[in-house]
């Protein structure tokens, strides 16, 4: 055998290791989740079983999800299937992997966090078929990312999406949980309905289920093109959150777990941007007017999640549109790049793609440490209700400080990873509004204006979420009797604070790997984005240094405070209250009036929050109320009033309902009756 041939040999070898260890994984989580729901109701051996094992799993699948980024052999699998249409078609490549290190990472340390913080339900109720669907809701996470038929990743999707939705309603007692769980339901079915309209145009016109066999048995039209790439937006635009498709997403994150609420915010949503990849490299070379439009739909998403976000009393409802915000910038950062690769800006393209996949995995690790801080704060004391904590830095300082670190990282301040990524945005537009002619150099340079908007509402949003949350006084006596959480809670927190803080000082490192991924989606070889990203004015080359020196100026200056103040020790006293001298907790900011400004000033009408009061009547009221709402303006104006039109329409059929057997099997036979008289009068048509 040639020496060519032995390589070729080794790698294929490589690849088959790398596919077998992957689904390995997937078994290790299946059957763990499995045997934890026969363990009965032992809780801390059902939490035993299913989080070792989902940390197990993770793991293995995480040695060739890692291989594959950095240019390993590609793996596939190929098994007939008595499913028409159907093969168990399985590959592991670059794009698959790129999504795949963020959910088996995030997934440990969700699990090894679950492990203690579910154990607070166990008085309440078995802990076996929640964790069950944990494990369960991964391994349908990981095999969405490696099915290359188009029925085995719709079974993938619903397996994701079914266990999601156990997820989310594990507290079904509250009506809040069950209107989230279904609101969940219904967006995740309408969007598999697109997705599955896009399967069977796809098929139809490849004579194939199986994605190598998309566009290759016939060429794909622009037009057809066209239809499909819209299918796929909608579709897995909603699973992402894009606007106005995202109104399941703030409902279920703060109903379901808060680690499950990490992995959604996390890791699931980004399937949706996985998905719309995919596509891109099925269609093939993209269409100029894809990256203007990822632009506008960006920009739009990203505004109004950031908007919504300041306003919500609920810690996880406003982590869940800050998820929105920062799902229209990733999508705001492929569109630049887009735009520049179809308009033959390299410098420009390079930029933006690498903006928007750094920020993937920025986010994965940014968000999921901040729910996890929520979770931590939900499990300390009691409430998520912003008006209701205050004090906890003192109470919670392991999960306080953890909190801080996330804020300044998600608000896109240095020097944290949050600036790094979006600093390759501004960068792409910038240099997209410098090199573009006409109407493009204008929406360019107007995205920059917006994504600094949007950027100043984040910084408002999360400097109002710590400090009302974790200074001040204590508003309630939740917040008052607070506790800091267990390591099993806390050393997580610790490890994503890590990650973000390596990504901001080694983002060139990080980027480097993202080369397969952008040669395999976007066809622009691995040493031109290197060698614009590493050229000495890319952000890059001095990102990293800048980061650095703001650290070491930073410890700098807290040595020497911590040295002065050990030379002179300050004098406790109180402070002062402008003359009052009886201050109490009612005399601080809350949320509310710290976001009032902004949001009674800056926002249009319909995104203003509902004002309910009772006005006082007497001279010397005993009661006043005043009750404020934040309802999603799309929720509100849009999808509720559709729905309750057609549900009263339909309310008119319930005679048909008559609850006896017979009525409905007479039903069953008119409908065949009439099926068969359609049939024969089709055919004698014809």
């Amino acid at each position: 055998m040639s020496k060519a041939g032995w390589r070729s040999r080794c790698r294929h070898h490589q690849g088959e290791v790398a596919m077998a260890l992957l689904l390995t994984a997937i078994v290790i989580l299946v059957v763990t989740g499995a045997a934890a729901l026969l363990a009965g109701r032992n809780s801390r051996l059902v939490t035993a079983i299913a989080s070792c094992g989902a940390v197990a799993g993770c793991i293995v699948g995480l040695v060739p999800a890692v291989s594959a980024l950095f240019g390993a052999d590609v793996g596939s699998l190929r098994w007939a299937w008595n499913i028409p249409g159907a093969s168990f078609f399985v590959q592991l490549d670059p794009l698959s992997a790129f999504f795949l290190v963020p959910i088996f990472v995030l997934s440990v340390l969700a699990a090894i966090y679950g492990g203690n913080y579910m154990l607070a339900f166990r008085e309440k109720r078995s802990l076996a078929p929640s964790w069950f669907f944990f494990n369960t809701f991964i391994a349908g996470m990981a095999l969405v990312t490696i099915a290359r038929n188009a029925v085995l990743f719709m079974m993938a999707w619903e397996v994701m999406s079914i266990a999601a939705f156990f997820l989310v309603t594990f507290e079904h007692e509250k009506r809040e949980v069950r209107v989230a769980g279904w609101i969940y339901l219904v967006a995740a079915h309408l969007g598999a309905a697109f997705l599955l309209a896009m399967f069977l145009l796809l098929g139809r016109q490849s004579g194939s289920l199986d994605f190598d066999h998309f566009g290759t048995a016939g060429q794909i039209t622009p037009a057809v093109s066209a239809v499909i790439f819209a299918l796929a937006l909608v579709g897995f635009g909603t699973k992402a959150g894009l606007v106005p498709l995202h109104v399941w997403l703030p409902e279920a994150h703060p109903a379901a777990p808060s680690h499950v609420s990490a992995l959604m915010s996390g890791v699931m949503i980004k399937l949706g941007l996985y998905g719309i990849l995919r596509t891109m490299l099925i269609l093939g070379h993209p269409a100029r007017w894809w990256g203007p439009l990822f632009v506008v739909i960006g920009l739009v998403t990203a505004l109004v999640g950031v908007a919504l976000a300041l306003c919500q009393r609920d810690m996880k409802r406003s982590l869940a549109y800050s998820s929105i915000e920062n799902i229209g910038i990733i999508v705001l950062a492929l569109g630049v790049g887009l735009w520049g690769l179809t308009s033959g800006h390299p410098t420009v393209a390079a930029l933006g793609i690498a903006g928007g996949l750094l920020h993937i995995w920025n986010h994965s690790m940014m968000k999921g440490l901040m729910f996890l801080c929520a979770g931590s704060v939900l499990h300390g004391s009691g409430t998520k209700d912003i008006e209701k904590l205050g004090g906890l830095m003192k109470r919670m300082p392991q999960t306080g400080m953890a909190m801080a670190m996330g804020a300044v990282a998600i608000s896109a301040l240095p020097p944290l990873n949050g600036f790094v990524s979006e600093w390759l945005i501004y960068m792409g537009l910038l240099r997209g509004g410098l090199e573009f002619t006409g109407p493009g150099r204008i929406l360019l340079l107007l995205a920059v204006g917006v994504l600094a908007l949007i950027g100043g509402l984040a910084l408002i949003t999360f400097a109002r979420l710590p400090g009302i949350v974790l200074l001040g006084e204590p508003r309630s006596e939740e917040a008052r009797h607070a506790h800091e959480s267990s390591r099993w809670m806390t050393v997580p927190l610790a490890v994503l604070v890590a990650f973000c803080l390596a990504s901001s000082l080694f983002p060139g490192a990080i980027v480097s790997t993202f080369s397969s991924v952008v040669t395999e989606v976007f066809n622009i070889p691995a040493a031109k984005f290197s060698g614009v990203l590493n050229s000495p004015e890319s952000p890059l080359a001095t990102l990293g240094l800048i980061n650095v020196f703001v650290w070491f100026l930073a410890g700098w200056c807290a040595l020497a405070l911590f040295l002065l103040r050990r030379r002179k020790p300050e004098a406790a006293d109180t402070t002062w209250a402008c003359g009052y001298t009886a201050p109490t907790v009612r005399m601080q900011y809350t949320g509310q009036s710290f976001s009032q400004l902004m949001v009674s000033r800056l926002f249009p009408r319909v995104m203003r929050p509902k004002t309910t009061a009772t006005a006082p009547r007497e001279l010397f009221p005993a009661t006043v109320a005043v009750t404020t709402e934040f309802p999603d303006p799309f929720s509100r104006g849009m999808y509720v009033p559709f729905f309750e039109n057609w549900a009263a329409r339909f309310a008119r059929l319930r005679w048909l309902q008559q609850g006896k057997l017979h009525i409905y099997l007479l039903y069953f036979v008119v409908v065949l009756l009439l099926a068969f008289a359609w049939l024969v009068v089709r055919k004698w048509i014809e």
